[in-house]
């Protein structure tokens, strides 16, 4: 996996997340809705920011669930962390070597890897919720769907992944990699149709 592939990666994830127009739309993402999941987003980011600095994780005050970041200005939040991510981890020491994601020691490459599997996912739920298409590239697509499969088994365990979604032989990289973390690449938004 390249850090190159990140910038690219986050624009679209960025143009996709301003053009949400509906925060109470569900989302594929199971057990958010629009702002549950944005709501995600902003939580876990600093997070994944310490672990490409390898620098001390934040001290929330709350968990994920009773956080309120998705303030009037979530927006250009988002674009600020979005920047963020793609700094550090466009760095090519943010994926060498090993550091944390909060206690637990892990792969450098394997957060860069959650990063962009985050702009991708992430990105194709929220225009999934909204009705949007989105454009990632198949090299990006393709980057996440081996680190699905690299991590499913574990990812699935913590409830990061639902069940693996079979998906035609003829799928897209971006249909694979949504089969692989778990998503129906069919999903479509009941308030979008």
């Amino acid at each position: 996996m390249t850090a190159s592939l990140l910038r690219p990666a986050a624009a679209e994830f960025l143009r996709i997340a301003s053009a949400v127009p509906d925060l109470t739309a569900p989302t594929p993402c199971t057990g958010y809705d629009v702002r549950g999941l944005l709501n995600h987003l902003l939580y876990w980011g600093p997070w994944l920011i310490a672990a490409g600095r390898r620098s001390s994780p934040p001290t929330p005050a709350t968990g994920e669930a009773e956080a309120a970041l998705v303030t009037e200005d979530w927006r250009a939040d988002l674009e600020k962390q979005t920047e963020t991510l793609v700094s550090v981890f466009g760095m090519p020491s943010a994926w060498t070597g090993t550091t944390a994601l909060g206690s637990a020691p892990m792969p450098s490459a394997a957060v860069g890897a959650m990063v962009l599997g985050e702009f991708v996912l992430h990105g194709w739920d929220l225009a999934r919720a909204s009705g949007q298409s989105c454009a990632y590239a198949p090299e990006a697509a393709t980057a996440v769907y081996e680190s699905a499969v690299a991590m499913g088994e574990q990812a699935r365990a913590m409830g990061v992944y639902g069940p693996a979604v079979a998906v035609p032989a003829e799928a897209s990289p971006l249909e694979r990699a949504l089969g692989a973390a778990g998503r129906d690449p069919g999903w479509s938004c009941p308030q979008v149709g």
